[in-house]
């Protein structure tokens, strides 16, 4: 497990030599419209968007009990500007971004990690609302909400592969997915559909080993998976390289396909490159989404 702090200290970092990401006022013809009106107060959407049924993790204050009074639920108001300013994020923490090649490079989730954290970072100083998928964090600003993602994105999980979900992403808010993307591609084409309905539009982050991309096995080669449930064994590794490729570019090839008919944005970056660069291109997909 990645310490909190640390990865808090190391997404500081990266992030400090970018400027913040200002909130699009209109990030798509069907998102939230702000009228004559304007921001009038800072964090609070001043147009009623829906009624939705209250979470356990809204304040009390934050239920309309009038409209609670007509029914045996609680329910609280979604404001435009609030949706609007909206970012989700889900961060692969399974076992399988835990490998690395090379002691000289991060792991594929001490990366992804750096990066979702380091995105918060200039999103809240932008004065926009950034949560997790799944209802593990809902969208919110503040010093608090930064320390509570770091806590959750320093946690493991024990599956080989993750999947992102799509539950809790507001119609016409933003998000971002960051993943090796090599296990089922299932839960992904699920995910993206069920937020594209919802008018969200985001962008897929592929974090890759250079090994991954390289593929320099030859010879006698034992590969296994993370939790070592997954386990091949071949005489003669360097057969298989062109197939591999093959099937890399192909999962490649059906990302772009799938973040292009959804609206979405999508890249590779591996360990071995700048984390920097990866910033920046996450910085720019989110501050102009299609």
């Amino acid at each position: 497990m990645i310490a909190p702090l640390t990865l808090r200290s190391e997404a500081e970092a990266l992030a400090a030599p970018l400027p913040p990401l200002l909130a699009e006022a209109e990030h798509l013809a069907t998102t939230v419209l702000l009228g004559d009106h304007g921001r009038r107060r800072a964090g609070t959407g001043d147009s009623f968007w829906q009624y939705r049924p209250a979470q356990p993790h809204d304040e009390a204050r934050s239920i309309d009990w009038r409209r609670s009074a007509r029914s045996d639920a609680n329910f609280v108001q979604d404001k435009e500007w609030q949706i609007a300013q909206s970012i989700i994020l889900w961060v692969d923490q399974a076992a399988a971004m835990g490998f690395r090649s090379d002691d000289n490079l991060p792991t594929k989730g001490a990366r992804a990690r750096l990066l979702g954290l380091a995105i918060a970072i200039l999103l809240l100083r932008g004065g926009e609302r950034v949560g997790l998928t799944g209802l593990r964090l809902p969208p919110r600003r503040g010093e608090a909400q930064l320390m509570q993602m770091a806590a959750l994105l320093s946690e493991d999980e024990t599956t080989d592969y993750g999947a992102p979900e799509a539950q809790g992403m507001l119609p016409h808010s933003r998000a971002l997915f960051i993943s090796d993307f090599l296990g089922d591609i299932a839960p992904v084409e699920a995910a993206l559909t069920r937020a594209a309905d919802r008018g969200v539009r985001g962008a897929l982050l592929q974090v890759l080993d250079p090994q991954e991309e390289a593929f320099p096995f030859d010879g006698r080669t034992i590969f296994e998976s993370m939790t070592g449930s997954l386990r091949h064994e071949t005489l003669k590794a360097g057969d298989l390289k062109s197939r591999y490729l093959d099937r890399l570019a192909a999962r490649k090839d059906r990302l772009q396909m799938l973040a292009r008919t959804t609206g979405w944005q999508f890249t590779s970056h591996h360990t071995g490159q700048s984390a920097t660069q990866a910033l920046m291109w996450l910085y720019g997909a989110l501050e102009h989404p299609r």
